[in-house]
């Protein structure tokens, strides 16, 4: 790499930094992620430095062998345009598996695109002040330790490997709620809200139907106790856009989801809200 550049797995002080960047650049992480992001592949994250100093990240965490998810591409505004980051982006994708997703910043697409991604589709966050009450419906239950596989299984329809390891920590009560819709002792949606730099976020929010969908929704929102609740919505789900408006909330932030690779067949029409913009 050079003299003037070592680049190593981060460690998880390190990654703690990463998303203090990622909060700088607008993405507005959860304040208790770190930890659940590196569960999903400790050896995912890697970091630059110049002269010691940490210049730029990038994750290119595998959840099997056929699929990575590449996210927190980010270089430190005084050090881009040296090169650094084509480098570290150089390391990241030697690591990678056979078939990449990003879900990149819509600033940085040409960029994805010259390394062969291609746009599947874009992700909107809405966020706004979010009222409401808890709504009554037997089916709400919360997502216990023994819960937990049901909800595993659940998800598997949704993402396109297993991320067991990722789930089991985004599950736990750690700044973060997670309730499931459950009919016939069977899983038939769930949500998780989380404590953000700003507000809460819900991710993911995955149902059947709109109106299931609505129902979470105001279940996680309700948590809340009032102010500001972020979703991140796949564009090509209009219910999902409609779920967003009828809350009032409104368009803050997007990013472009790419693939390398033939492009997995999820059910687009069912994804509510996506899990985080920096992974999954």
């Amino acid at each position: 790499m050079g003299p003037d550049l070592d680049i190593r797995v981060m460690t998880p002080a390190e990654l703690d930094l990463a998303i203090e960047w990622a909060a700088e650049e607008g993405w507005n992480p959860g304040v208790a992620d770190a930890a659940c992001f590196h569960a999903a592949d400790p050896q995912g994250f890697l970091m630059a430095f110049r002269d010691g100093a940490p210049v730029a990240s990038i994750s290119v965490v595998r959840y099997e062998a056929a699929f990575a998810f590449l996210g927190f591409y980010i270089v430190r505004p005084p050090f881009r345009g040296r090169g650094y980051g084509l480098r570290l982006w150089q390391a990241g994708m030697a690591r990678a598996s056979k078939a990449e997703r990003s879900g990149g910043v819509v600033a940085q697409q040409a960029n994805y695109a010259r390394s062969g991604f291609v746009l599947a589709h874009r992700n909107i966050r809405f966020g706004g002040d979010v009222r409401v009450g808890a709504p009554s419906d037997a089916r709400l239950a919360a997502v216990d330790d023994d819960r937990v596989p049901a909800v595993l299984a659940f998800d598997r329809r949704f993402f396109p490997a297993s991320r067991e390891s990722f789930l089991r920590c985004w599950l736990r009560p750690d700044g973060r709620s997670a309730l499931a819709l459950v009919e016939n002792g069977r899983v038939q949606g769930y949500g998780v809200i989380r404590d953000a730099r700003t507000g809460r976020k819900i991710g993911p929010l995955f149902a059947a139907s709109e109106g299931d969908a609505d129902v979470l929704l105001r279940a996680l929102a309700s948590t809340a106790g009032g102010g500001l609740v972020f979703l991140d919505v796949p564009e090509p789900n209009q219910s999902a856009l409609g779920l967003a408006a009828r809350y009032g909330l409104a368009p803050a932030f997007e990013t472009a989801r790419m693939y390398r690779g033939a492009a997995p067949a999820l059910p687009l029409d069912r994804i509510y809200g996506i899990t985080s913009f920096e992974l999954g």
